[in-house]
């Protein structure tokens, strides 16, 4: 018997299948091969057609079935991660009245700005634990002052995966992690925000009813069955944003733990039970996947580092190297600080955790007659690092106690360079897991049927290593240090 997992990205959709018993990963296909498109009518939008997930998430399951040649009866439970902060509205036949207003889209940031200051900074950040900023409510406000006609057949909203389950199960349903990424969930009351609808005039009738994150939300319908190829009955058991998954698909669950990702934009995720924050502006707070169950009230707190892989990806392009093993190899070569040169990585837009200015990349100190691409990896692998560190420290100034971190073997935890250079900055443990999002999202459905000591054991195959933090920082710490003065000083 096994699991599937659909993890929704907005470049493509993994459909992951695993063994039901010991949680063992038997595939994982993407859809489309290449990236999905993305609408961009204006500058600062970005939108994509739900149809278009949907159609990617029926052959990816499709393909899982022929490859390997199993029964749709065989699949006994369905989790689903997505793309974070969309916005689908459906009408009363479920069809979507507009393209989704997918995470990266900025249309509302200004709307969510005004909403924090007539809210009430203070409100928002102790009921909402953020600002309402470009988050799902503030699309949605968008909708209603923009496309009034659109609005007026609004039945329910949706966030991403809301639709998917919905597709697959012809029910309609969120769970209070997905509302409180939307910035629609009220901490202090446990219950959707008033003042939030109240502001932007939504009726509470388009919110989704509410389901658990763990346990059987919805079962797929006759119409979902034939469309996707599962069978009539299966049930759903897990759904949750993608940086919540990617916390669970690692195992991280408590107080202290932290994980982290290091792709194109890097993104450090830590867990805590506080909810009075104070970098709302640079840091998003959020319920995690097991929020109020055993009373715990544990929060997933978020910053985001959009200039992270992308700098490295970008001297690939634009060396004369072959590959990111290559790239490593030469910065092995120079000593801690890559003999004075430092390099700013910002060149991916504005960065929240800088109060959304933007910075920029920018290559400190080159002297061409001393200087050679070994040092620019060498700089680039430590200015992202530094940049994870900034980050860090910027999340225990919001009451963060770390304990111990986790990462997947992604393309930039896969350096020992970069992954030692954050232990030891931060004195934190390293942990380095072989697991995907949508593989985490197929596990989940264990912990419906046979709890989280289950779905931990299925993670003993996973790990890889560990990368403990040196004896000696000195070195470290006075490159931190000056690059850190160089950010501060581009930023004042």
């Amino acid at each position: 018997m096994y699991y599937l997992g659909i993890d929704l990205g907005s470049s493509s959709i993994k459909v992951a299948l695993v063994k039901s018993d010991t949680g063992e990963e038997v595939t994982v296909v993407q859809e489309p091969e290449e990236e999905m498109s993305m609408y961009a009518e204006y500058s600062g939008w970005a939108e994509q057609d739900p149809e278009i997930w949907w159609n990617h998430v029926c052959k990816g399951i499709q393909r899982i079935k022929t490859t390997q040649n199993i029964d749709a009866k065989d699949i006994i439970g369905v989790g689903i991660a997505y793309q974070m902060h969309g916005l689908v509205v459906v009408d009363k036949e479920g069809k979507p009245l507009r393209k989704s207003i997918i995470w990266c889209d900025s249309r509302a940031v200004d709307i969510g700005s005004k909403a924090y200051h007539d809210i009430g900074e203070t409100k928002c950040d102790g009921h909402l634990l953020n600002s309402p900023a470009n988050f799902t409510a503030s699309k949605l406000a968008w909708v209603k002052r923009n496309e009034p006609d659109v609005f007026a057949k609004v039945d329910k909203f949706m966030l991403p995966g809301d639709y998917i389950a919905f597709r697959l199960s012809n029910t309609i349903n969120s769970t209070v992690s997905g509302l409180s990424e939307g910035v629609f969930w009220d901490f202090k009351t446990d219950s959707i925000s008033q003042d939030v609808l109240a502001y932007y005039d939504i009726p509470e009738a388009v919110v989704p009813e509410l389901a658990p994150t763990f346990g059987t939300q919805s079962t797929v319908s006759t119409l979902g069955a034939q469309q996707s190829g599962l069978a009539e009955g299966t049930p759903i058991l897990y759904r949750a944003g993608d940086q919540p998954n990617n916390a669970l698909a690692l195992n991280v669950f408590n107080v202290g733990e932290i994980a982290a990702t290091g792709g194109t934009s890097g993104v450090v995720y830590a867990i805590t039970d506080n909810l009075s924050v104070k970098e709302t502006a640079r840091v998003n707070n959020f319920a995690h996947v097991n929020y109020g169950e055993n009373n715990q009230k544990n929060i997933g707190k978020l910053l985001c580092v959009n200039g992270a892989g992308i700098q490295y990806r970008w001297l690939l392009n634009n060396l004369s190297v072959s590959s990111y093993d290559e790239m490593n190899t030469l910065a092995d070569t120079v000593e801690i600080g890559a003999n004075g040169v430092q390099i700013i990585p910002f060149g991916n837009g504005a960065e929240r955790m800088l109060d959304n200015k933007e910075v920029g990349t920018r290559i400190l100190n080159l002297n061409l007659n001393r200087h050679s691409k070994a040092h620019l990896c060498r700089a680039a692998l430590e200015g992202i690092a530094f940049a994870f560190v900034y980050g860090i420290e910027i999340m225990k100034s919001d009451g963060i106690k770390a304990t111990v971190m986790k990462a997947g073997n992604d393309n930039l935890f896969r350096s020992a360079l970069f992954s030692n250079a954050i232990a030891t900055l931060t004195g934190q443990d390293i942990e380095i897991y072989n697991t995907t999002g949508a593989i985490g999202a197929a596990r989940a459905c264990a912990i419906t049927e046979r709890g989280y000591d289950t779905f931990s054991s299925f993670m003993q195959h996973d790990y890889i290593k560990t990368y403990h933090p040196t004896g000696d920082k000195t070195d470290y710490q006075k490159a931190y240090e000056k690059w850190k003065h160089e950010l501060e000083s581009i930023i004042n």
